[in-house]
């Protein structure tokens, strides 16, 4: 056995065990169920209001925007989140010291994030099947497109968590980049149509993966007639494929540079430097 194969069933290993450690830490449950208590208590208020132009439910309607909104923040925040505490304890210097460490590490959290997101898509799903109306999952095509959706936009949101958690030496810091996802999110038409805002945001929504995400989820999940209150009044597939294809492609090329530059910076005196004022904070 070589050691990259070697590299990449230890980081299929080590991601599964990380998963089920999730399972048993009362913080990451913590962190399953709030954020999923808030979105189904703003669904069940939503559920009597309309789509402007329809009768349609506008809680039925957000339920797939906020599964696209929750794959970006597992590709993009959770692998960031992850990389910034983990290279300042240590472990990215660990892996590093191990023939192709770094691949079975990065597989291990790709499977890590992978399994939080549809850990956390179920929970959101399961209850909202049965509280609201409307939902269009009754073929095969819509859950294939469900599914290829999902993958894409996960291929196209990790290699930005990457980027940005390589760039925060201090943890504590990277929670600043929480600021602009959440104003994305605002103007991405997750809670409410774009069609309804101005041209120029809607121009500016439609450049980032989270406004796409949310249409693929709604193609997915929703009638084919609600793509009457989108943009072009279609599903737009294919600018969707364009869109997160593209960056999926800049990704790539951008964040293994990124994460080859951060390795070669890591060293033991760094590590130190990084703990020692980590508990200057704490003290």
């Amino acid at each position: 056995m070589n050691t990259m194969t070697h590299a990449l069933r230890v980081g299929l290993r080590r991601g599964g065990l990380e998963v089920r450690h999730t399972f048993t830490n009362s913080q990451d449950l913590w962190n399953y169920l709030f954020p999923t208590l808030i979105f189904l208590v703003v669904m069940f208020f939503m559920r009597d209001a309309a789509v402007p132009g329809t009768d349609f439910s506008l809680g039925t309607r957000t339920l797939p925007s906020l599964i696209g909104m929750n794959v970006v923040f597992s590709g993009m925040v959770t692998l960031m989140m992850s990389l910034a505490l983990e290279r300042e304890d240590g472990t990215l210097l660990r892996a590093k010291a191990v023939p192709n460490g770094m691949l079975g590490y990065l597989v291990g959290k790709i499977v890590l994030v992978a399994g939080m997101m549809l850990v956390s898509v179920a929970i959101v799903m399961i209850p909202s099947v049965f509280m609201l109306d409307g939902l269009a999952l009754d073929s095969v095509t819509a859950w294939l497109t469900l599914v290829w959706v999902m993958v894409l936009g996960l291929v196209a949101t990790l290699p930005l968590g990457a980027v940005f958690g390589s760039l925060f030496t201090n943890p504590r810091n990277a929670g600043v980049i929480m600021l602009p996802v959440m104003g994305l999110v605002a103007i991405s038409g997750i809670f409410y149509p774009i069609s309804s805002f101005p041209d120029w945001l809607q121009g500016v929504a439609q450049v980032f993966p989270v406004y796409w995400l949310g249409l693929g989820m709604r193609s997915a999940m929703l009638p084919a007639d609600l793509a009457a209150v989108e943009i072009g009044e279609s599903w737009r597939h294919l600018e969707m494929v364009g869109v997160l294809g593209a960056w999926t492609v800049v990704g790539f090329v951008v964040a293994p540079w990124v994460l080859r530059r951060m390795a070669r910076k890591e060293s033991g005196s760094n590590v130190a430097q990084r703990r020692e004022r980590a508990m200057q904070r704490v003290t």
